[in-house]
């Protein structure tokens, strides 16, 4: 096993924790662009994420979190529980193949809501969190179909967020809503911001609304696309 690696769910996991889940898919651009501080502070704000979901013993039960990271792609944490779920050391390389991994991740999430469902497991809509600082490297219309696809059928919510140079009017296209520009290299405000927004969703009933705090406030970690 990798470092990387998170210990996988079995059916006993369902039985000795039967809260309803709330799974948020992570995919992060570390291509060769991240190099330096920016994936320095990708990194921080994952252990900001996981530190906080920790301290809040019904998200620990709910929350669960997988991470696709590309430049390449790859599963760089399948879905584990916020209890589970340690923060990695990613490293920056390679282009930005980003349409392929929103295929690879909505995959990954269509398996796991796959998995609730047999095991009679409720679960909240996925959260889909897109973060990336460039421009895709590869053709991205046929994800960019799959997202809005499963956005019309209510299967996730995915959020873009822009870094730095990221190719804002490409994430439009991709995304449903509008994305979002982070404002520096402030990860740690937005995975803060993420923990929180999940700590409350988990503490609803699922199909709930549920009010969250505004990004773009002016206190906030975003900016308008």
């Amino acid at each position: 096993m990798s470092e990387f690696e998170q210990v996988p769910f079995t059916a006993s996991d369902f039985v000795d924790n039967p809260e309803p889940r709330c799974a948020c898919l992570l995919l992060l651009d570390t291509s060769g662009s991240m190099s330096g501080n920016p994936v320095a502070e990708l990194n921080a704000g994952l252990k900001t994420l996981s530190d906080e979901l920790r301290a809040d013993s019904l998200a620990t039960k709910r929350v669960e979190l997988a991470i696709v990271t590309f430049g390449p792609v790859q599963i760089n944490c399948d879905f584990v529980s916020a209890a589970q779920f340690t923060p990695p050391d990613l490293s920056a390389s390679g282009d930005t193949p980003m349409g392929q991994a929103i295929i690879k991740g909505l995959e990954l999430l269509r398996e796991r809501k796959a998995t609730y469902k047999a095991n009679g497991i409720l679960y909240y809509r996925p959260w889909v969190f897109l973060i990336t600082d460039g421009a895709p490297t590869d053709a991205w219309t046929a994800a960019a179909q799959a997202v809005h696809d499963g956005e019309a059928k209510k299967e996730f919510m995915l959020y873009a967020v822009g870094v730095e140079n990221a190719d804002m009017d490409t994430l439009k296209r991709i995304a449903v809503r509008e994305p979002l520009k982070l404002k520096g290299l402030a990860f740690r405000e937005l995975f803060a911001w993420l923990s929180t927004s999940l700590q409350s969703v988990s503490r609803s009933t699922p199909g709930d609304q549920v009010p969250l705090s505004n990004p773009t406030a002016p206190n906030g970690w975003a900016t308008a696309g």
